[in-house]
């Protein structure tokens, strides 16, 4: 949940400017010693890199007011979402064949970390400014499962679990698209403690999934387990949404 409009500061150009500065930096860090011997790999993680980060910039463009101050808040969501982009492009680098050693896997795993805490940042200054918006918390949840995405990725590239694991990221997605379908599944979802307990769980049995010491049968029992309280939660959401869809298509 992030900064709402401001009359000074930064304009938002400006926050996207110094941002895609630090990407670019994180991803020449990171990158190249990644996929430095697998060409198709690192193009990858370059294309991957360049569409998310597009289409942040396209976000921010459209849905921010052009002379307002973009927020302390939603400047540490940015910096997150580099960090989130930086993470899913090393995944994909790795499921398209690039080797992560152990050392580098221990890293990885580190700087998830760190972007989680990031996401406690951008909430804290928020509410401390007392500065929500409805752009701040669409784009910080957004960037949340970006990463739970990302994390599915990763788990499956090196080998923690099989192609079932990405159920757990992309079933947001799924979600995005029947509400295409379905225009009664685009309505808005009173706030739950069940929801984020779950998205809680996901996110912590994923980061466990990646610490190369974590045991195979933990990790697989809690992926397991993650994708069934997903799926509960999800049903739901739901068949809430169905109970009131004649309320919905009457407004």
């Amino acid at each position: 949940m992030n900064s709402a409009p401001q009359a000074q500061g930064l304009a938002p150009w400006m926050d996207l400017l110094w941002s895609a500065i630090v990407l670019a930096v994180l991803f020449a860090l990171v990158i190249p010693p990644v996929a430095s011997t697998q060409a198709a790999a690192a193009t990858l993680a370059t294309a991957i890199t360049i569409i998310l980060y597009a289409a942040i910039v396209a976000s921010v463009l459209t849905r921010w007011p052009p002379h307002q101050n973009f927020g302390w808040a939603n400047r540490a969501t940015l910096l997150r979402g580099c960090m989130i982009i930086v993470l899913v492009a090393i995944a994909c680098a790795v499921a398209a064949g690039a080797e992560l050693s152990v050392n580098r896997l221990w890293w990885y795993a580190v700087a998830a970390l760190l972007a989680l805490i990031l996401d406690g940042v951008d909430g804290q200054l928020a509410r401390r400014t007392n500065s929500t918006s409805e752009f701040g918390a669409r784009f910080d949840m957004e960037l949340d499962a970006l990463f739970i995405l990302g994390l599915c990725l990763m788990v499956f590239a090196i080998g923690k679990a099989g192609a079932w694991v990405l159920a757990l990221g992309l079933m947001r997605y799924g979600f995005v698209v029947a509400a295409w379908a379905l225009p009664w599944i685009n309505q808005p979802l009173p706030p739950s403690f069940r929801r984020k307990t779950v998205c809680v769980w996901q996110i912590v049995t994923l980061m466990v999934a990646i610490v190369p010491t974590a045991p195979s049968l933990l990790v697989s029992v809690s992926l397991a387990t993650a994708l069934l309280l997903l799926t509960w939660s999800f049903f739901l959401d739901v068949y809430w949404l169905y109970q009131r869809r004649e309320q919905h298509e009457t407004d």
